[in-house]
């Protein structure tokens, strides 16, 4: 097997399907990526036996084979390498990769110890566009749980709803939910739990203006975007019944400015050591919304805000990190917090877009 190909282009699908690799597997093979060169092009996959990545790029092929190389270190090789054509022959049990003065010899691996890309025949499929896809994951994956022992809450509820999608999170101390409108009606309802960590992988290959294809079957889903398929195994088990979690109605709401919020936060967070638990008064009268944080025997800190408040007083305490994730995954430039009581959830809302919600449980205040 012989070929060539541009550096920035190898380099490109080899960081690719890279996130496929097993990086803690006992099998040498798992940590191998299987390159097969036909045609004009190059094919290159990578597995963990969970999640399945492959890519076709163009190239230069000589002659038509296949192998399978060291992941990171042909990665690491040609990332090294200078702006120039790279040349990979296999002879037996050797591959040489060579660029302009630059050679190296790599130990080559059996392709036909290398798993089978799986075959998924879908049952329903959509296609969305990558930005929508990007944006509803990143509002939602800090929910996402990640204790293995609760494998659904490790997942993202995937829905679609007539025109609309859904993706739902939570590792039961809060609940992130994101609907939007599609501009194309996706056909057949569906709901599926796929994995957080394969979700978010998906974002970040899928380039800006491509459509990503998400099919679904009995066991796995498949994500075809550019030249990339991508396989993973299908999260089984229901999740959590989120509706009933939603307070219907709010006693006090304050709408704030996201970024002054999210600064304020920060600032007195620095006082809620040991996760000491971070406070929040409104005070509707004055039209103000006060945090404060106090560690024994270090410090404490407050800092009020100006709000518009409606409703009752009220004093409620939240986890400052899971309070500072849902200011974060609100995109606007201003948020609504509502509370019913201080003995049930809050809700963070984007102010303007009824399509996000962050619900927190409440911390009990001694």
């Amino acid at each position: 097997m012989k070929f060539s190909i541009a550096r920035s282009e190898l380099l490109e699908a080899l960081s690719t399907v890279g996130k496929g690799m097993s990086a803690r597997s006992t099998l040498p093979i798992l940590s191998g990526i299987l390159v097969v060169a036909s045609g004009g092009e190059i094919q290159l996959q990578a597995t963990d036996l969970e999640v399945s990545i492959r890519s076709v790029v163009p190239a230069l092929v000589e002659s038509e084979g296949q192998t399978v190389l060291p992941g990171k270190l042909l990665s690491d090789i040609v990332r090294n390498l200078p702006e120039a054509a790279v040349t990979i022959e296999v002879e037996g049990e050797v591959a040489h990769v060579r660029c302009q003065q630059s050679s190296f010899t790599v130990k080559a691996l059996n392709p036909g110890d290398f798993p089978k890309f799986p075959e998924v025949a879908i049952d329903k499929q959509i296609t969305i566009p990558a930005e929508t896809l990007s944006a509803m994951v990143k509002q939602v994956s800090r929910a996402v749980s990640r204790d293995e022992t609760r494998a659904v809450l490790t997942g993202i509820l995937f829905s679609i709803d007539g025109p609309g999608a859904r993706m739902v999170a939570t590792d039961s101390y809060r609940l992130a939910v994101r609907e939007v409108v599609l501009e194309e009606k996706p056909g057949e309802d569906t709901e599926v739990v796929i994995p957080g960590k394969a979700l978010e992988e998906v974002t970040r290959l899928a380039g800006d203006g491509e459509r990503v294809l998400i099919g679904v079957n009995e066991n796995q889903i498949i994500f075809e975007f550019g030249s990339t398929v991508f396989v993973t195994r299908r999260i089984e088990g229901s999740f959590p019944n989120y509706k009933q979690l939603i307070p219907k109605a709010a006693e006090t709401t304050a709408i704030i400015s996201r970024e002054e919020f999210s600064a304020a936060v920060k600032r007195v967070s620095l006082m809620a050591l040991h996760n000491t638990a971070l406070r929040i008064s409104v005070n509707v009268a004055d039209q103000t919304l006060s945090l404060s944080a106090t560690t024994q025997d270090v410090g404490d800190a407050s800092e009020d805000l100006m709000v518009k408040a409606e409703g009752n007083d009220v004093v409620i305490a939240f986890n400052h990190g899971f309070l500072m994730d849902g200011i974060n995954s609100a995109n606007a430039e201003t948020v609504r917090l509502e509370v019913e009581t201080p003995l049930k959830p809050g809700l963070l809302k984007t102010e303007g877009d009824d399509g996000f919600l962050y619900l927190l449980m409440p911390v009990r205040i001694g």
